[in-house]
């Protein structure tokens, strides 16, 4: 089994990280990753676990698991989940610096590692 926890970044600056969602598109858009998932690689397990509302620095956010009887196809599962996590989200994230909450966007590098599954 592989599995990756995503954390808020404790980089000194950030203060804390707020996401939010809507119900009627999350539910259905993680349900259809976790089949894009296990339709790709032959897996006895998937695990995808993604939590909402305001988070501190070093508190869990993400939690992607995967088993599978060969090591690549887990590694792989937990990548390709994750690399569409950060640029296709159904969540709406900002996060306070210096006291003033920003909006924050996928970054180019987002979504340069989702196409790389195309």
């Amino acid at each position: 089994m592989v599995s990756f926890l995503g954390q808020v970044r404790a980089d000194g600056a950030a203060e804390a990280l707020e996401l939010q969602h809507f119900a009627p598109l999350t539910l259905p858009g993680m349900e259809e990753l976790g089949r894009s998932v296990l339709a790709r690689w032959s897996l006895d397990g998937l695990l995808i676990v993604h939590r909402a509302g305001t988070m501190a620095p070093g508190e869990p956010i993400v939690l992607v698991a995967a088993a599978a009887r060969h090591r690549r196809d887990a590694f792989a599962a937990a990548d390709f989940a994750m690399d569409h996590l950060k640029s296709e989200s159904w969540f709406w994230k900002r996060e306070k610096r210096a006291g003033q909450w920003h909006w924050i966007e996928p970054r180019e590098q987002d979504y340069a590692d989702k196409e790389r599954w195309s």
